[in-house]
């Protein structure tokens, strides 16, 4: 056996594992489908193409001017120039008290609010407040895209309930307690739906609250959608129908749909002051306050009356019977009528497989590739909601462009069929 040199070389050693550029955290997070069918809608129409998108989900009217004049008032001023407390100006949190007693019934103080960057931000530190990696959250399917995210991201397992047209896209207590197990620590409640237009009546609502006490879960119940219910329906908020579950329960709202405010980026969380504090605490290292205007402006559209949601309401209604309508016309579409928000969400199972423009779909995703290629017509996939086999189409466009778009998709069909 001979000696190895000192002056050999070592064997090689193994190469260091390859470098890791985006955590697998986020990696893990998929784009928002909504917002990404938006923007490609708005680049092909930039590009000269005629493109109606149905992607999207806000109001086609502007912020009511009071809100605006209210907005301007604010940027003149320099205390609104700089930090202001993390947690929400205590002038917007006694006005969302108000607003919540006056709108819902439910009773709150300060301590029980906090204002959030929009009602996407609220969705994730509520969660990020009640989770511990690995507790499980029971999620009516179709979902809004960013539920399962904002779950995820804050540890928890995001565990779908399935519903669908023949039910009106509403989850019973029977298969929510069907998912529940060991790990189940919160239900999530979203009436009116995004993306069904689903309404619960106030007795499912009853029901499921009394199951939720029962059973020791939280709730987090988003209201962003309260005041867009047609025909008679109504959103009966879940902390008043069943107050026991209240010490448990946090709400999601915002400015964003009632008051035609998306871009504006004010939202707020009203829960037990425990989790409302946990998850300030949360806020005040990842973004501090929200914007001083957006907040002013908040203020103005929270203590005005309703008027503008009326106006919007009204045409809302008009266009959800127009769009139903017209996609009921198109074989193999089943739609049920949406009775709150501003989404259809119909079934196009019976289109896939048969031939369109010289090209099959397989899957929802194929179908709405196919309707924006061929109909230059943008819709949401359903595999986005949680859903293969159905699309969403928002009608908070214009009547016209409603008309137009769902035409082309009626023409582009009957060619097919």
């Amino acid at each position: 056996m001979t000696a190895v040199s000192a002056q050999e070389p070592a064997a090689p050693s193994q190469p260091p594992p390859a470098e890791r550029r985006v955590s697998r955290r986020l990696a893990a997070i998929t784009e928002s489908a909504t917002l990404a069918v938006d923007a490609k809608a708005k680049a092909l129409k930039a590009a000269g193409k005629p493109v109606i998108g149905f992607g999207a989900g806000e109001p086609d009217f502007p912020t009511p001017d009071y809100v605006v004049e209210a907005a301007i008032a604010a940027a003149r001023q320099p205390a609104m120039h700089r930090y202001t407390p993390a947690g929400g100006l205590p002038a917007l949190k006694e006005a969302i008290v108000a607003k919540t007693a006056r709108d819902s019934g439910l009773a709150a103080t300060p301590a029980n609010v906090l204002v959030t960057n929009g009602g996407k931000q609220a969705v994730y530190e509520a969660f990020a407040a009640m989770l511990d990696p690995g507790d499980e959250v029971l999620l009516p399917a179709p979902y809004w895209t960013t539920y399962p995210e904002a779950i995820k991201l804050a540890g928890g397992v995001p565990v779908p309930v399935l519903a669908d047209e023949q039910s009106g896209y509403l989850v019973s207590v029977g298969q929510l307690e069907a998912a529940r197990t060991p790990r189940t620590k919160v239900v999530l409640f979203c009436s009116p739906s995004n993306p069904t237009g689903a309404v619960y009546p106030e007795q499912q609502v009853a029901e499921i609250g009394r199951w939720a006490a029962e059973t020791g879960l939280w709730v987090l119940t988003d209201e962003i959608y309260e005041h867009l219910t047609y025909g008679g329906a109504t959103a009966p908020s879940m902390p008043v129908v069943v107050p026991e579950i209240a010490d448990r329960c946090v709400v999601v709202n915002g400015v964003a749909k009632t008051y035609a405010m998306t871009g504006w980026r004010v939202g707020w969380i009203v829960g037990p002051a425990d989790v409302v504090k946990a998850a300030t605490n949360l806020q005040s290292h990842a973004t501090s306050n929200v914007a001083n205007v957006s907040q002013a402006a908040a203020i103005a559209a929270l203590n005005g009356d309703l008027s503008a949601v009326a106006a919007m309401r009204e045409a809302f209604d008009r266009r959800r019977k127009l769009i139903v309508s017209m996609l009921r016309e198109i074989p193999g579409v089943a739609c049920p009528e949406p009775q709150g928000a501003f989404y259809a969400y119909p079934s196009v199972k019976g289109l896939l497989g048969r031939p369109v423009a010289g090209r099959t779909a397989s899957s929802s995703i194929e179908l709405a590739e196919i309707v924006l290629e061929e109909a230059e017509v943008a819709v949401v996939p359903g595999e986005a909601f949680g859903t293969p086999g159905y699309l969403r189409m928002s009608y908070a466009l214009g009547d016209d462009d409603l008309v137009e778009g769902v035409s082309r998709m009626q023409r582009l069909f009957s060619a097919a069929g």
